[in-house]
């Protein structure tokens, strides 16, 4: 009926803005089947969290209170952990909203699957209700756990749900578990593409708030500047701030009482520090209200919003980050500005079709390349090294993933630009067993050397240690099974079988000549 809306619909929305966290009214039920949690098995690890592409199964933590408001059908168990004592452990899925992957089924590590896939009618009716009540009534409990940690992040709403994302997904985890560590305070730029549409099919946004109406600013621009739009971003902000120091200290020489002052400075003393700012601001801003008849006082409250720290991210794919966006993308790493990059390496233009990148591997067949790519991939990271002052890393969530966390914090907290390549399996690799195996298929391309997991932190420089960590081990499995699990590589063979030996055979040697070389500048 969106044609029978009057202009007049629209006032207040006129510069294109729109409220965040529609998607949840969707509620597409386009699942054959949905996960039934195992209470009696269940490890308590949060994994099926994790990886879930849509934030359609969560962890929830109860309290008596809570426990006694909860419907009959809403089974828990005592949660595990000296932090959880007394609460109350609970799996809890949206049948309506899950796109039926199977991916937390395949990903669960108890001995007796904790997940078994089950039909969606059979389910529905309950686990709706049983959503709900999580939803509206079970208040966040994200402050008892290290949420740098696989069990504790999964504990804090995601701010990222109910995406449009193909099931299965391997870029939408990422980008969910980074709004679940910074989520209330990030601004994103996001390139056109996949990333784009999940993330913002206008009116619709996945993109939501906390329970405080904090998350994540999101804007989608082109492919050729989306790192100059984020910068842009952050220049803005910038800017903002460094006023608002400049009238924390004015206001500081105006002879305020002791307990504002011992604020102010304490809040200039940690501005440029995350977790540290927000809890100086908690401090601040009640003093500020008492001081708000002082026109300093006054303007600083009017711009309280950027009193802490924002996280600036910019996300994209590989057809962005390594062919129509590198120029922006390295004019942006080199300004060494406190901007942080996330790259979805699906290794192919995703959105537009299944077009060859630089990110490409040898041998795999994509438009422009229905031969085979004859020449190796690009490594992004390597180039982004040569810098010297650009936080790099590689990850890859279903391989490791206390490293994939471990990466996207440290390359957060480091004040300068950081760049994370992460390996996102996508339905245009045509994985044999299907987008279900996304995740698995990411553990398989570590252990056989075709993708590499490191970490190069230039502030290692300043303990006198190695700034590059390579976190792959020594690839123990066969390249030539996995590639053979694609169909991108295993089409070769049939379309043009004269050449498809050569190929492969080259693309095994890229990949070894490439873990090599991270061997080297490991030791």
């Amino acid at each position: 009926q969106g044609d029978t809306l009057p202009v007049s619909a629209f006032l207040g929305a006129e510069d294109g803005t729109f409220p965040p966290g529609t998607a949840a009214w969707e509620k597409r039920g386009v699942a054959i089947s949905i996960p039934e949690w195992q209470i009696d098995k269940c490890i308590q690890c949060n994994q099926c969290s994790l990886v879930c592409p849509h934030a359609v199964i969560r962890p929830y933590l109860l309290d008596d209170e809570e426990k006694a408001k909860a419907p009959d059908t809403f089974a828990t168990k005592p949660a595990l952990g000296k932090e959880l004592k007394g609460l109350h452990y609970r799996i809890q899925v949206s049948p309506l909203d899950c796109t039926g992957c199977g991916v937390c089924a395949q990903t669960c590590p108890a001995k007796e699957k904790a997940l078994i896939m089950k039909p969606f009618e059979e389910q529905t009716e309950i686990q709706k209700a049983n959503f709900d009540f999580a939803v509206n009534n079970v208040k966040t409990k994200d402050n008892l756990m290290d949420k740098f940690s696989i069990k504790g992040s999964q504990f804090s709403k995601p701010l990222l749900e109910y995406s449009g994302a193909c099931a299965g997904c391997g870029e939408t985890a990422y980008a969910k578990l980074i709004t679940q560590l910074f989520g209330d305070r990030m601004y994103i730029a996001n390139a056109t593409g996949c990333s784009s549409i999940w993330g913002g099919s206008a009116p619709s946004t996945p993109y939501t708030v906390n329970d405080n109406g904090c998350g994540p600013a999101w804007a989608n621009s082109l492919f050729e500047d989306n790192a100059e739009y984020g910068y842009g971003m952050y220049l803005g902000v910038s800017q903002i701030r460094s006023k608002l120091a400049d009238l924390a200290n004015e206001l500081i020489s105006a002879n305020v009482d002791a307990e504002l002052s011992a604020a102010l400075e304490e809040w200039l003393k940690n501005m440029d520090l995350g977790e540290e700012s927000k809890a100086a601001v908690e401090k601040l801003l009640p003093l500020l209200e008492k001081y708000s008849d002082n026109n300093i006082a006054a303007e600083i409250l009017n711009k309280k919003e950027f009193l802490v720290k924002k996280s600036q991210w910019i996300l994209g794919g590989d057809g962005w980050a390594y062919d129509i966006g590198f120029g922006g993308l390295d004019h942006v790493l080199a300004s060494g500005e406190d901007v942080n990059v996330l790259v979805f390496d699906t290794e192919v233009y995703s959105n537009t079709g299944g077009q060859s990148s630089k990110s490409t591997p040898t041998a795999a067949v994509a438009k422009f390349a229905a031969s085979g790519k004859k020449i190796r991939k690009k490594d992004l990271g390597r180039i982004a090294m040569s810098y010297g002052y650009v936080y790099v890393a590689q990850i890859a969530l279903g391989a490791n993933m206390n490293q994939a966390i471990k990466a996207i914090k440290e390359a957060e907290a480091y004040p300068g630009p950081s760049l994370i390549i992460a390996y996102a399996p996508c339905i245009n690799h045509g994985i044999k067993g299907g987008m279900t195996q996304s995740v698995n298929q990411q553990k398989k391309a570590v252990e056989t050397g075709y993708w590499h997991l490191y970490r190069y932190n230039p502030q290692l420089k300043e303990q006198a240690a190695n700034p590059f960590v390579l976190d792959s081990k020594e690839p123990a499995g066969s390249f030539r099974d996995f590639i053979a699990s694609e169909v991108r590589y295993t089409s070769l063979k049939n379309t043009f079988p004269e050449i498809a030996e050569e190929y492969y055979e080259k693309a095994e040697k890229d990949a070894k000549e490439r873990y090599e070389a991270y061997k080297k500048l490991a030791e």
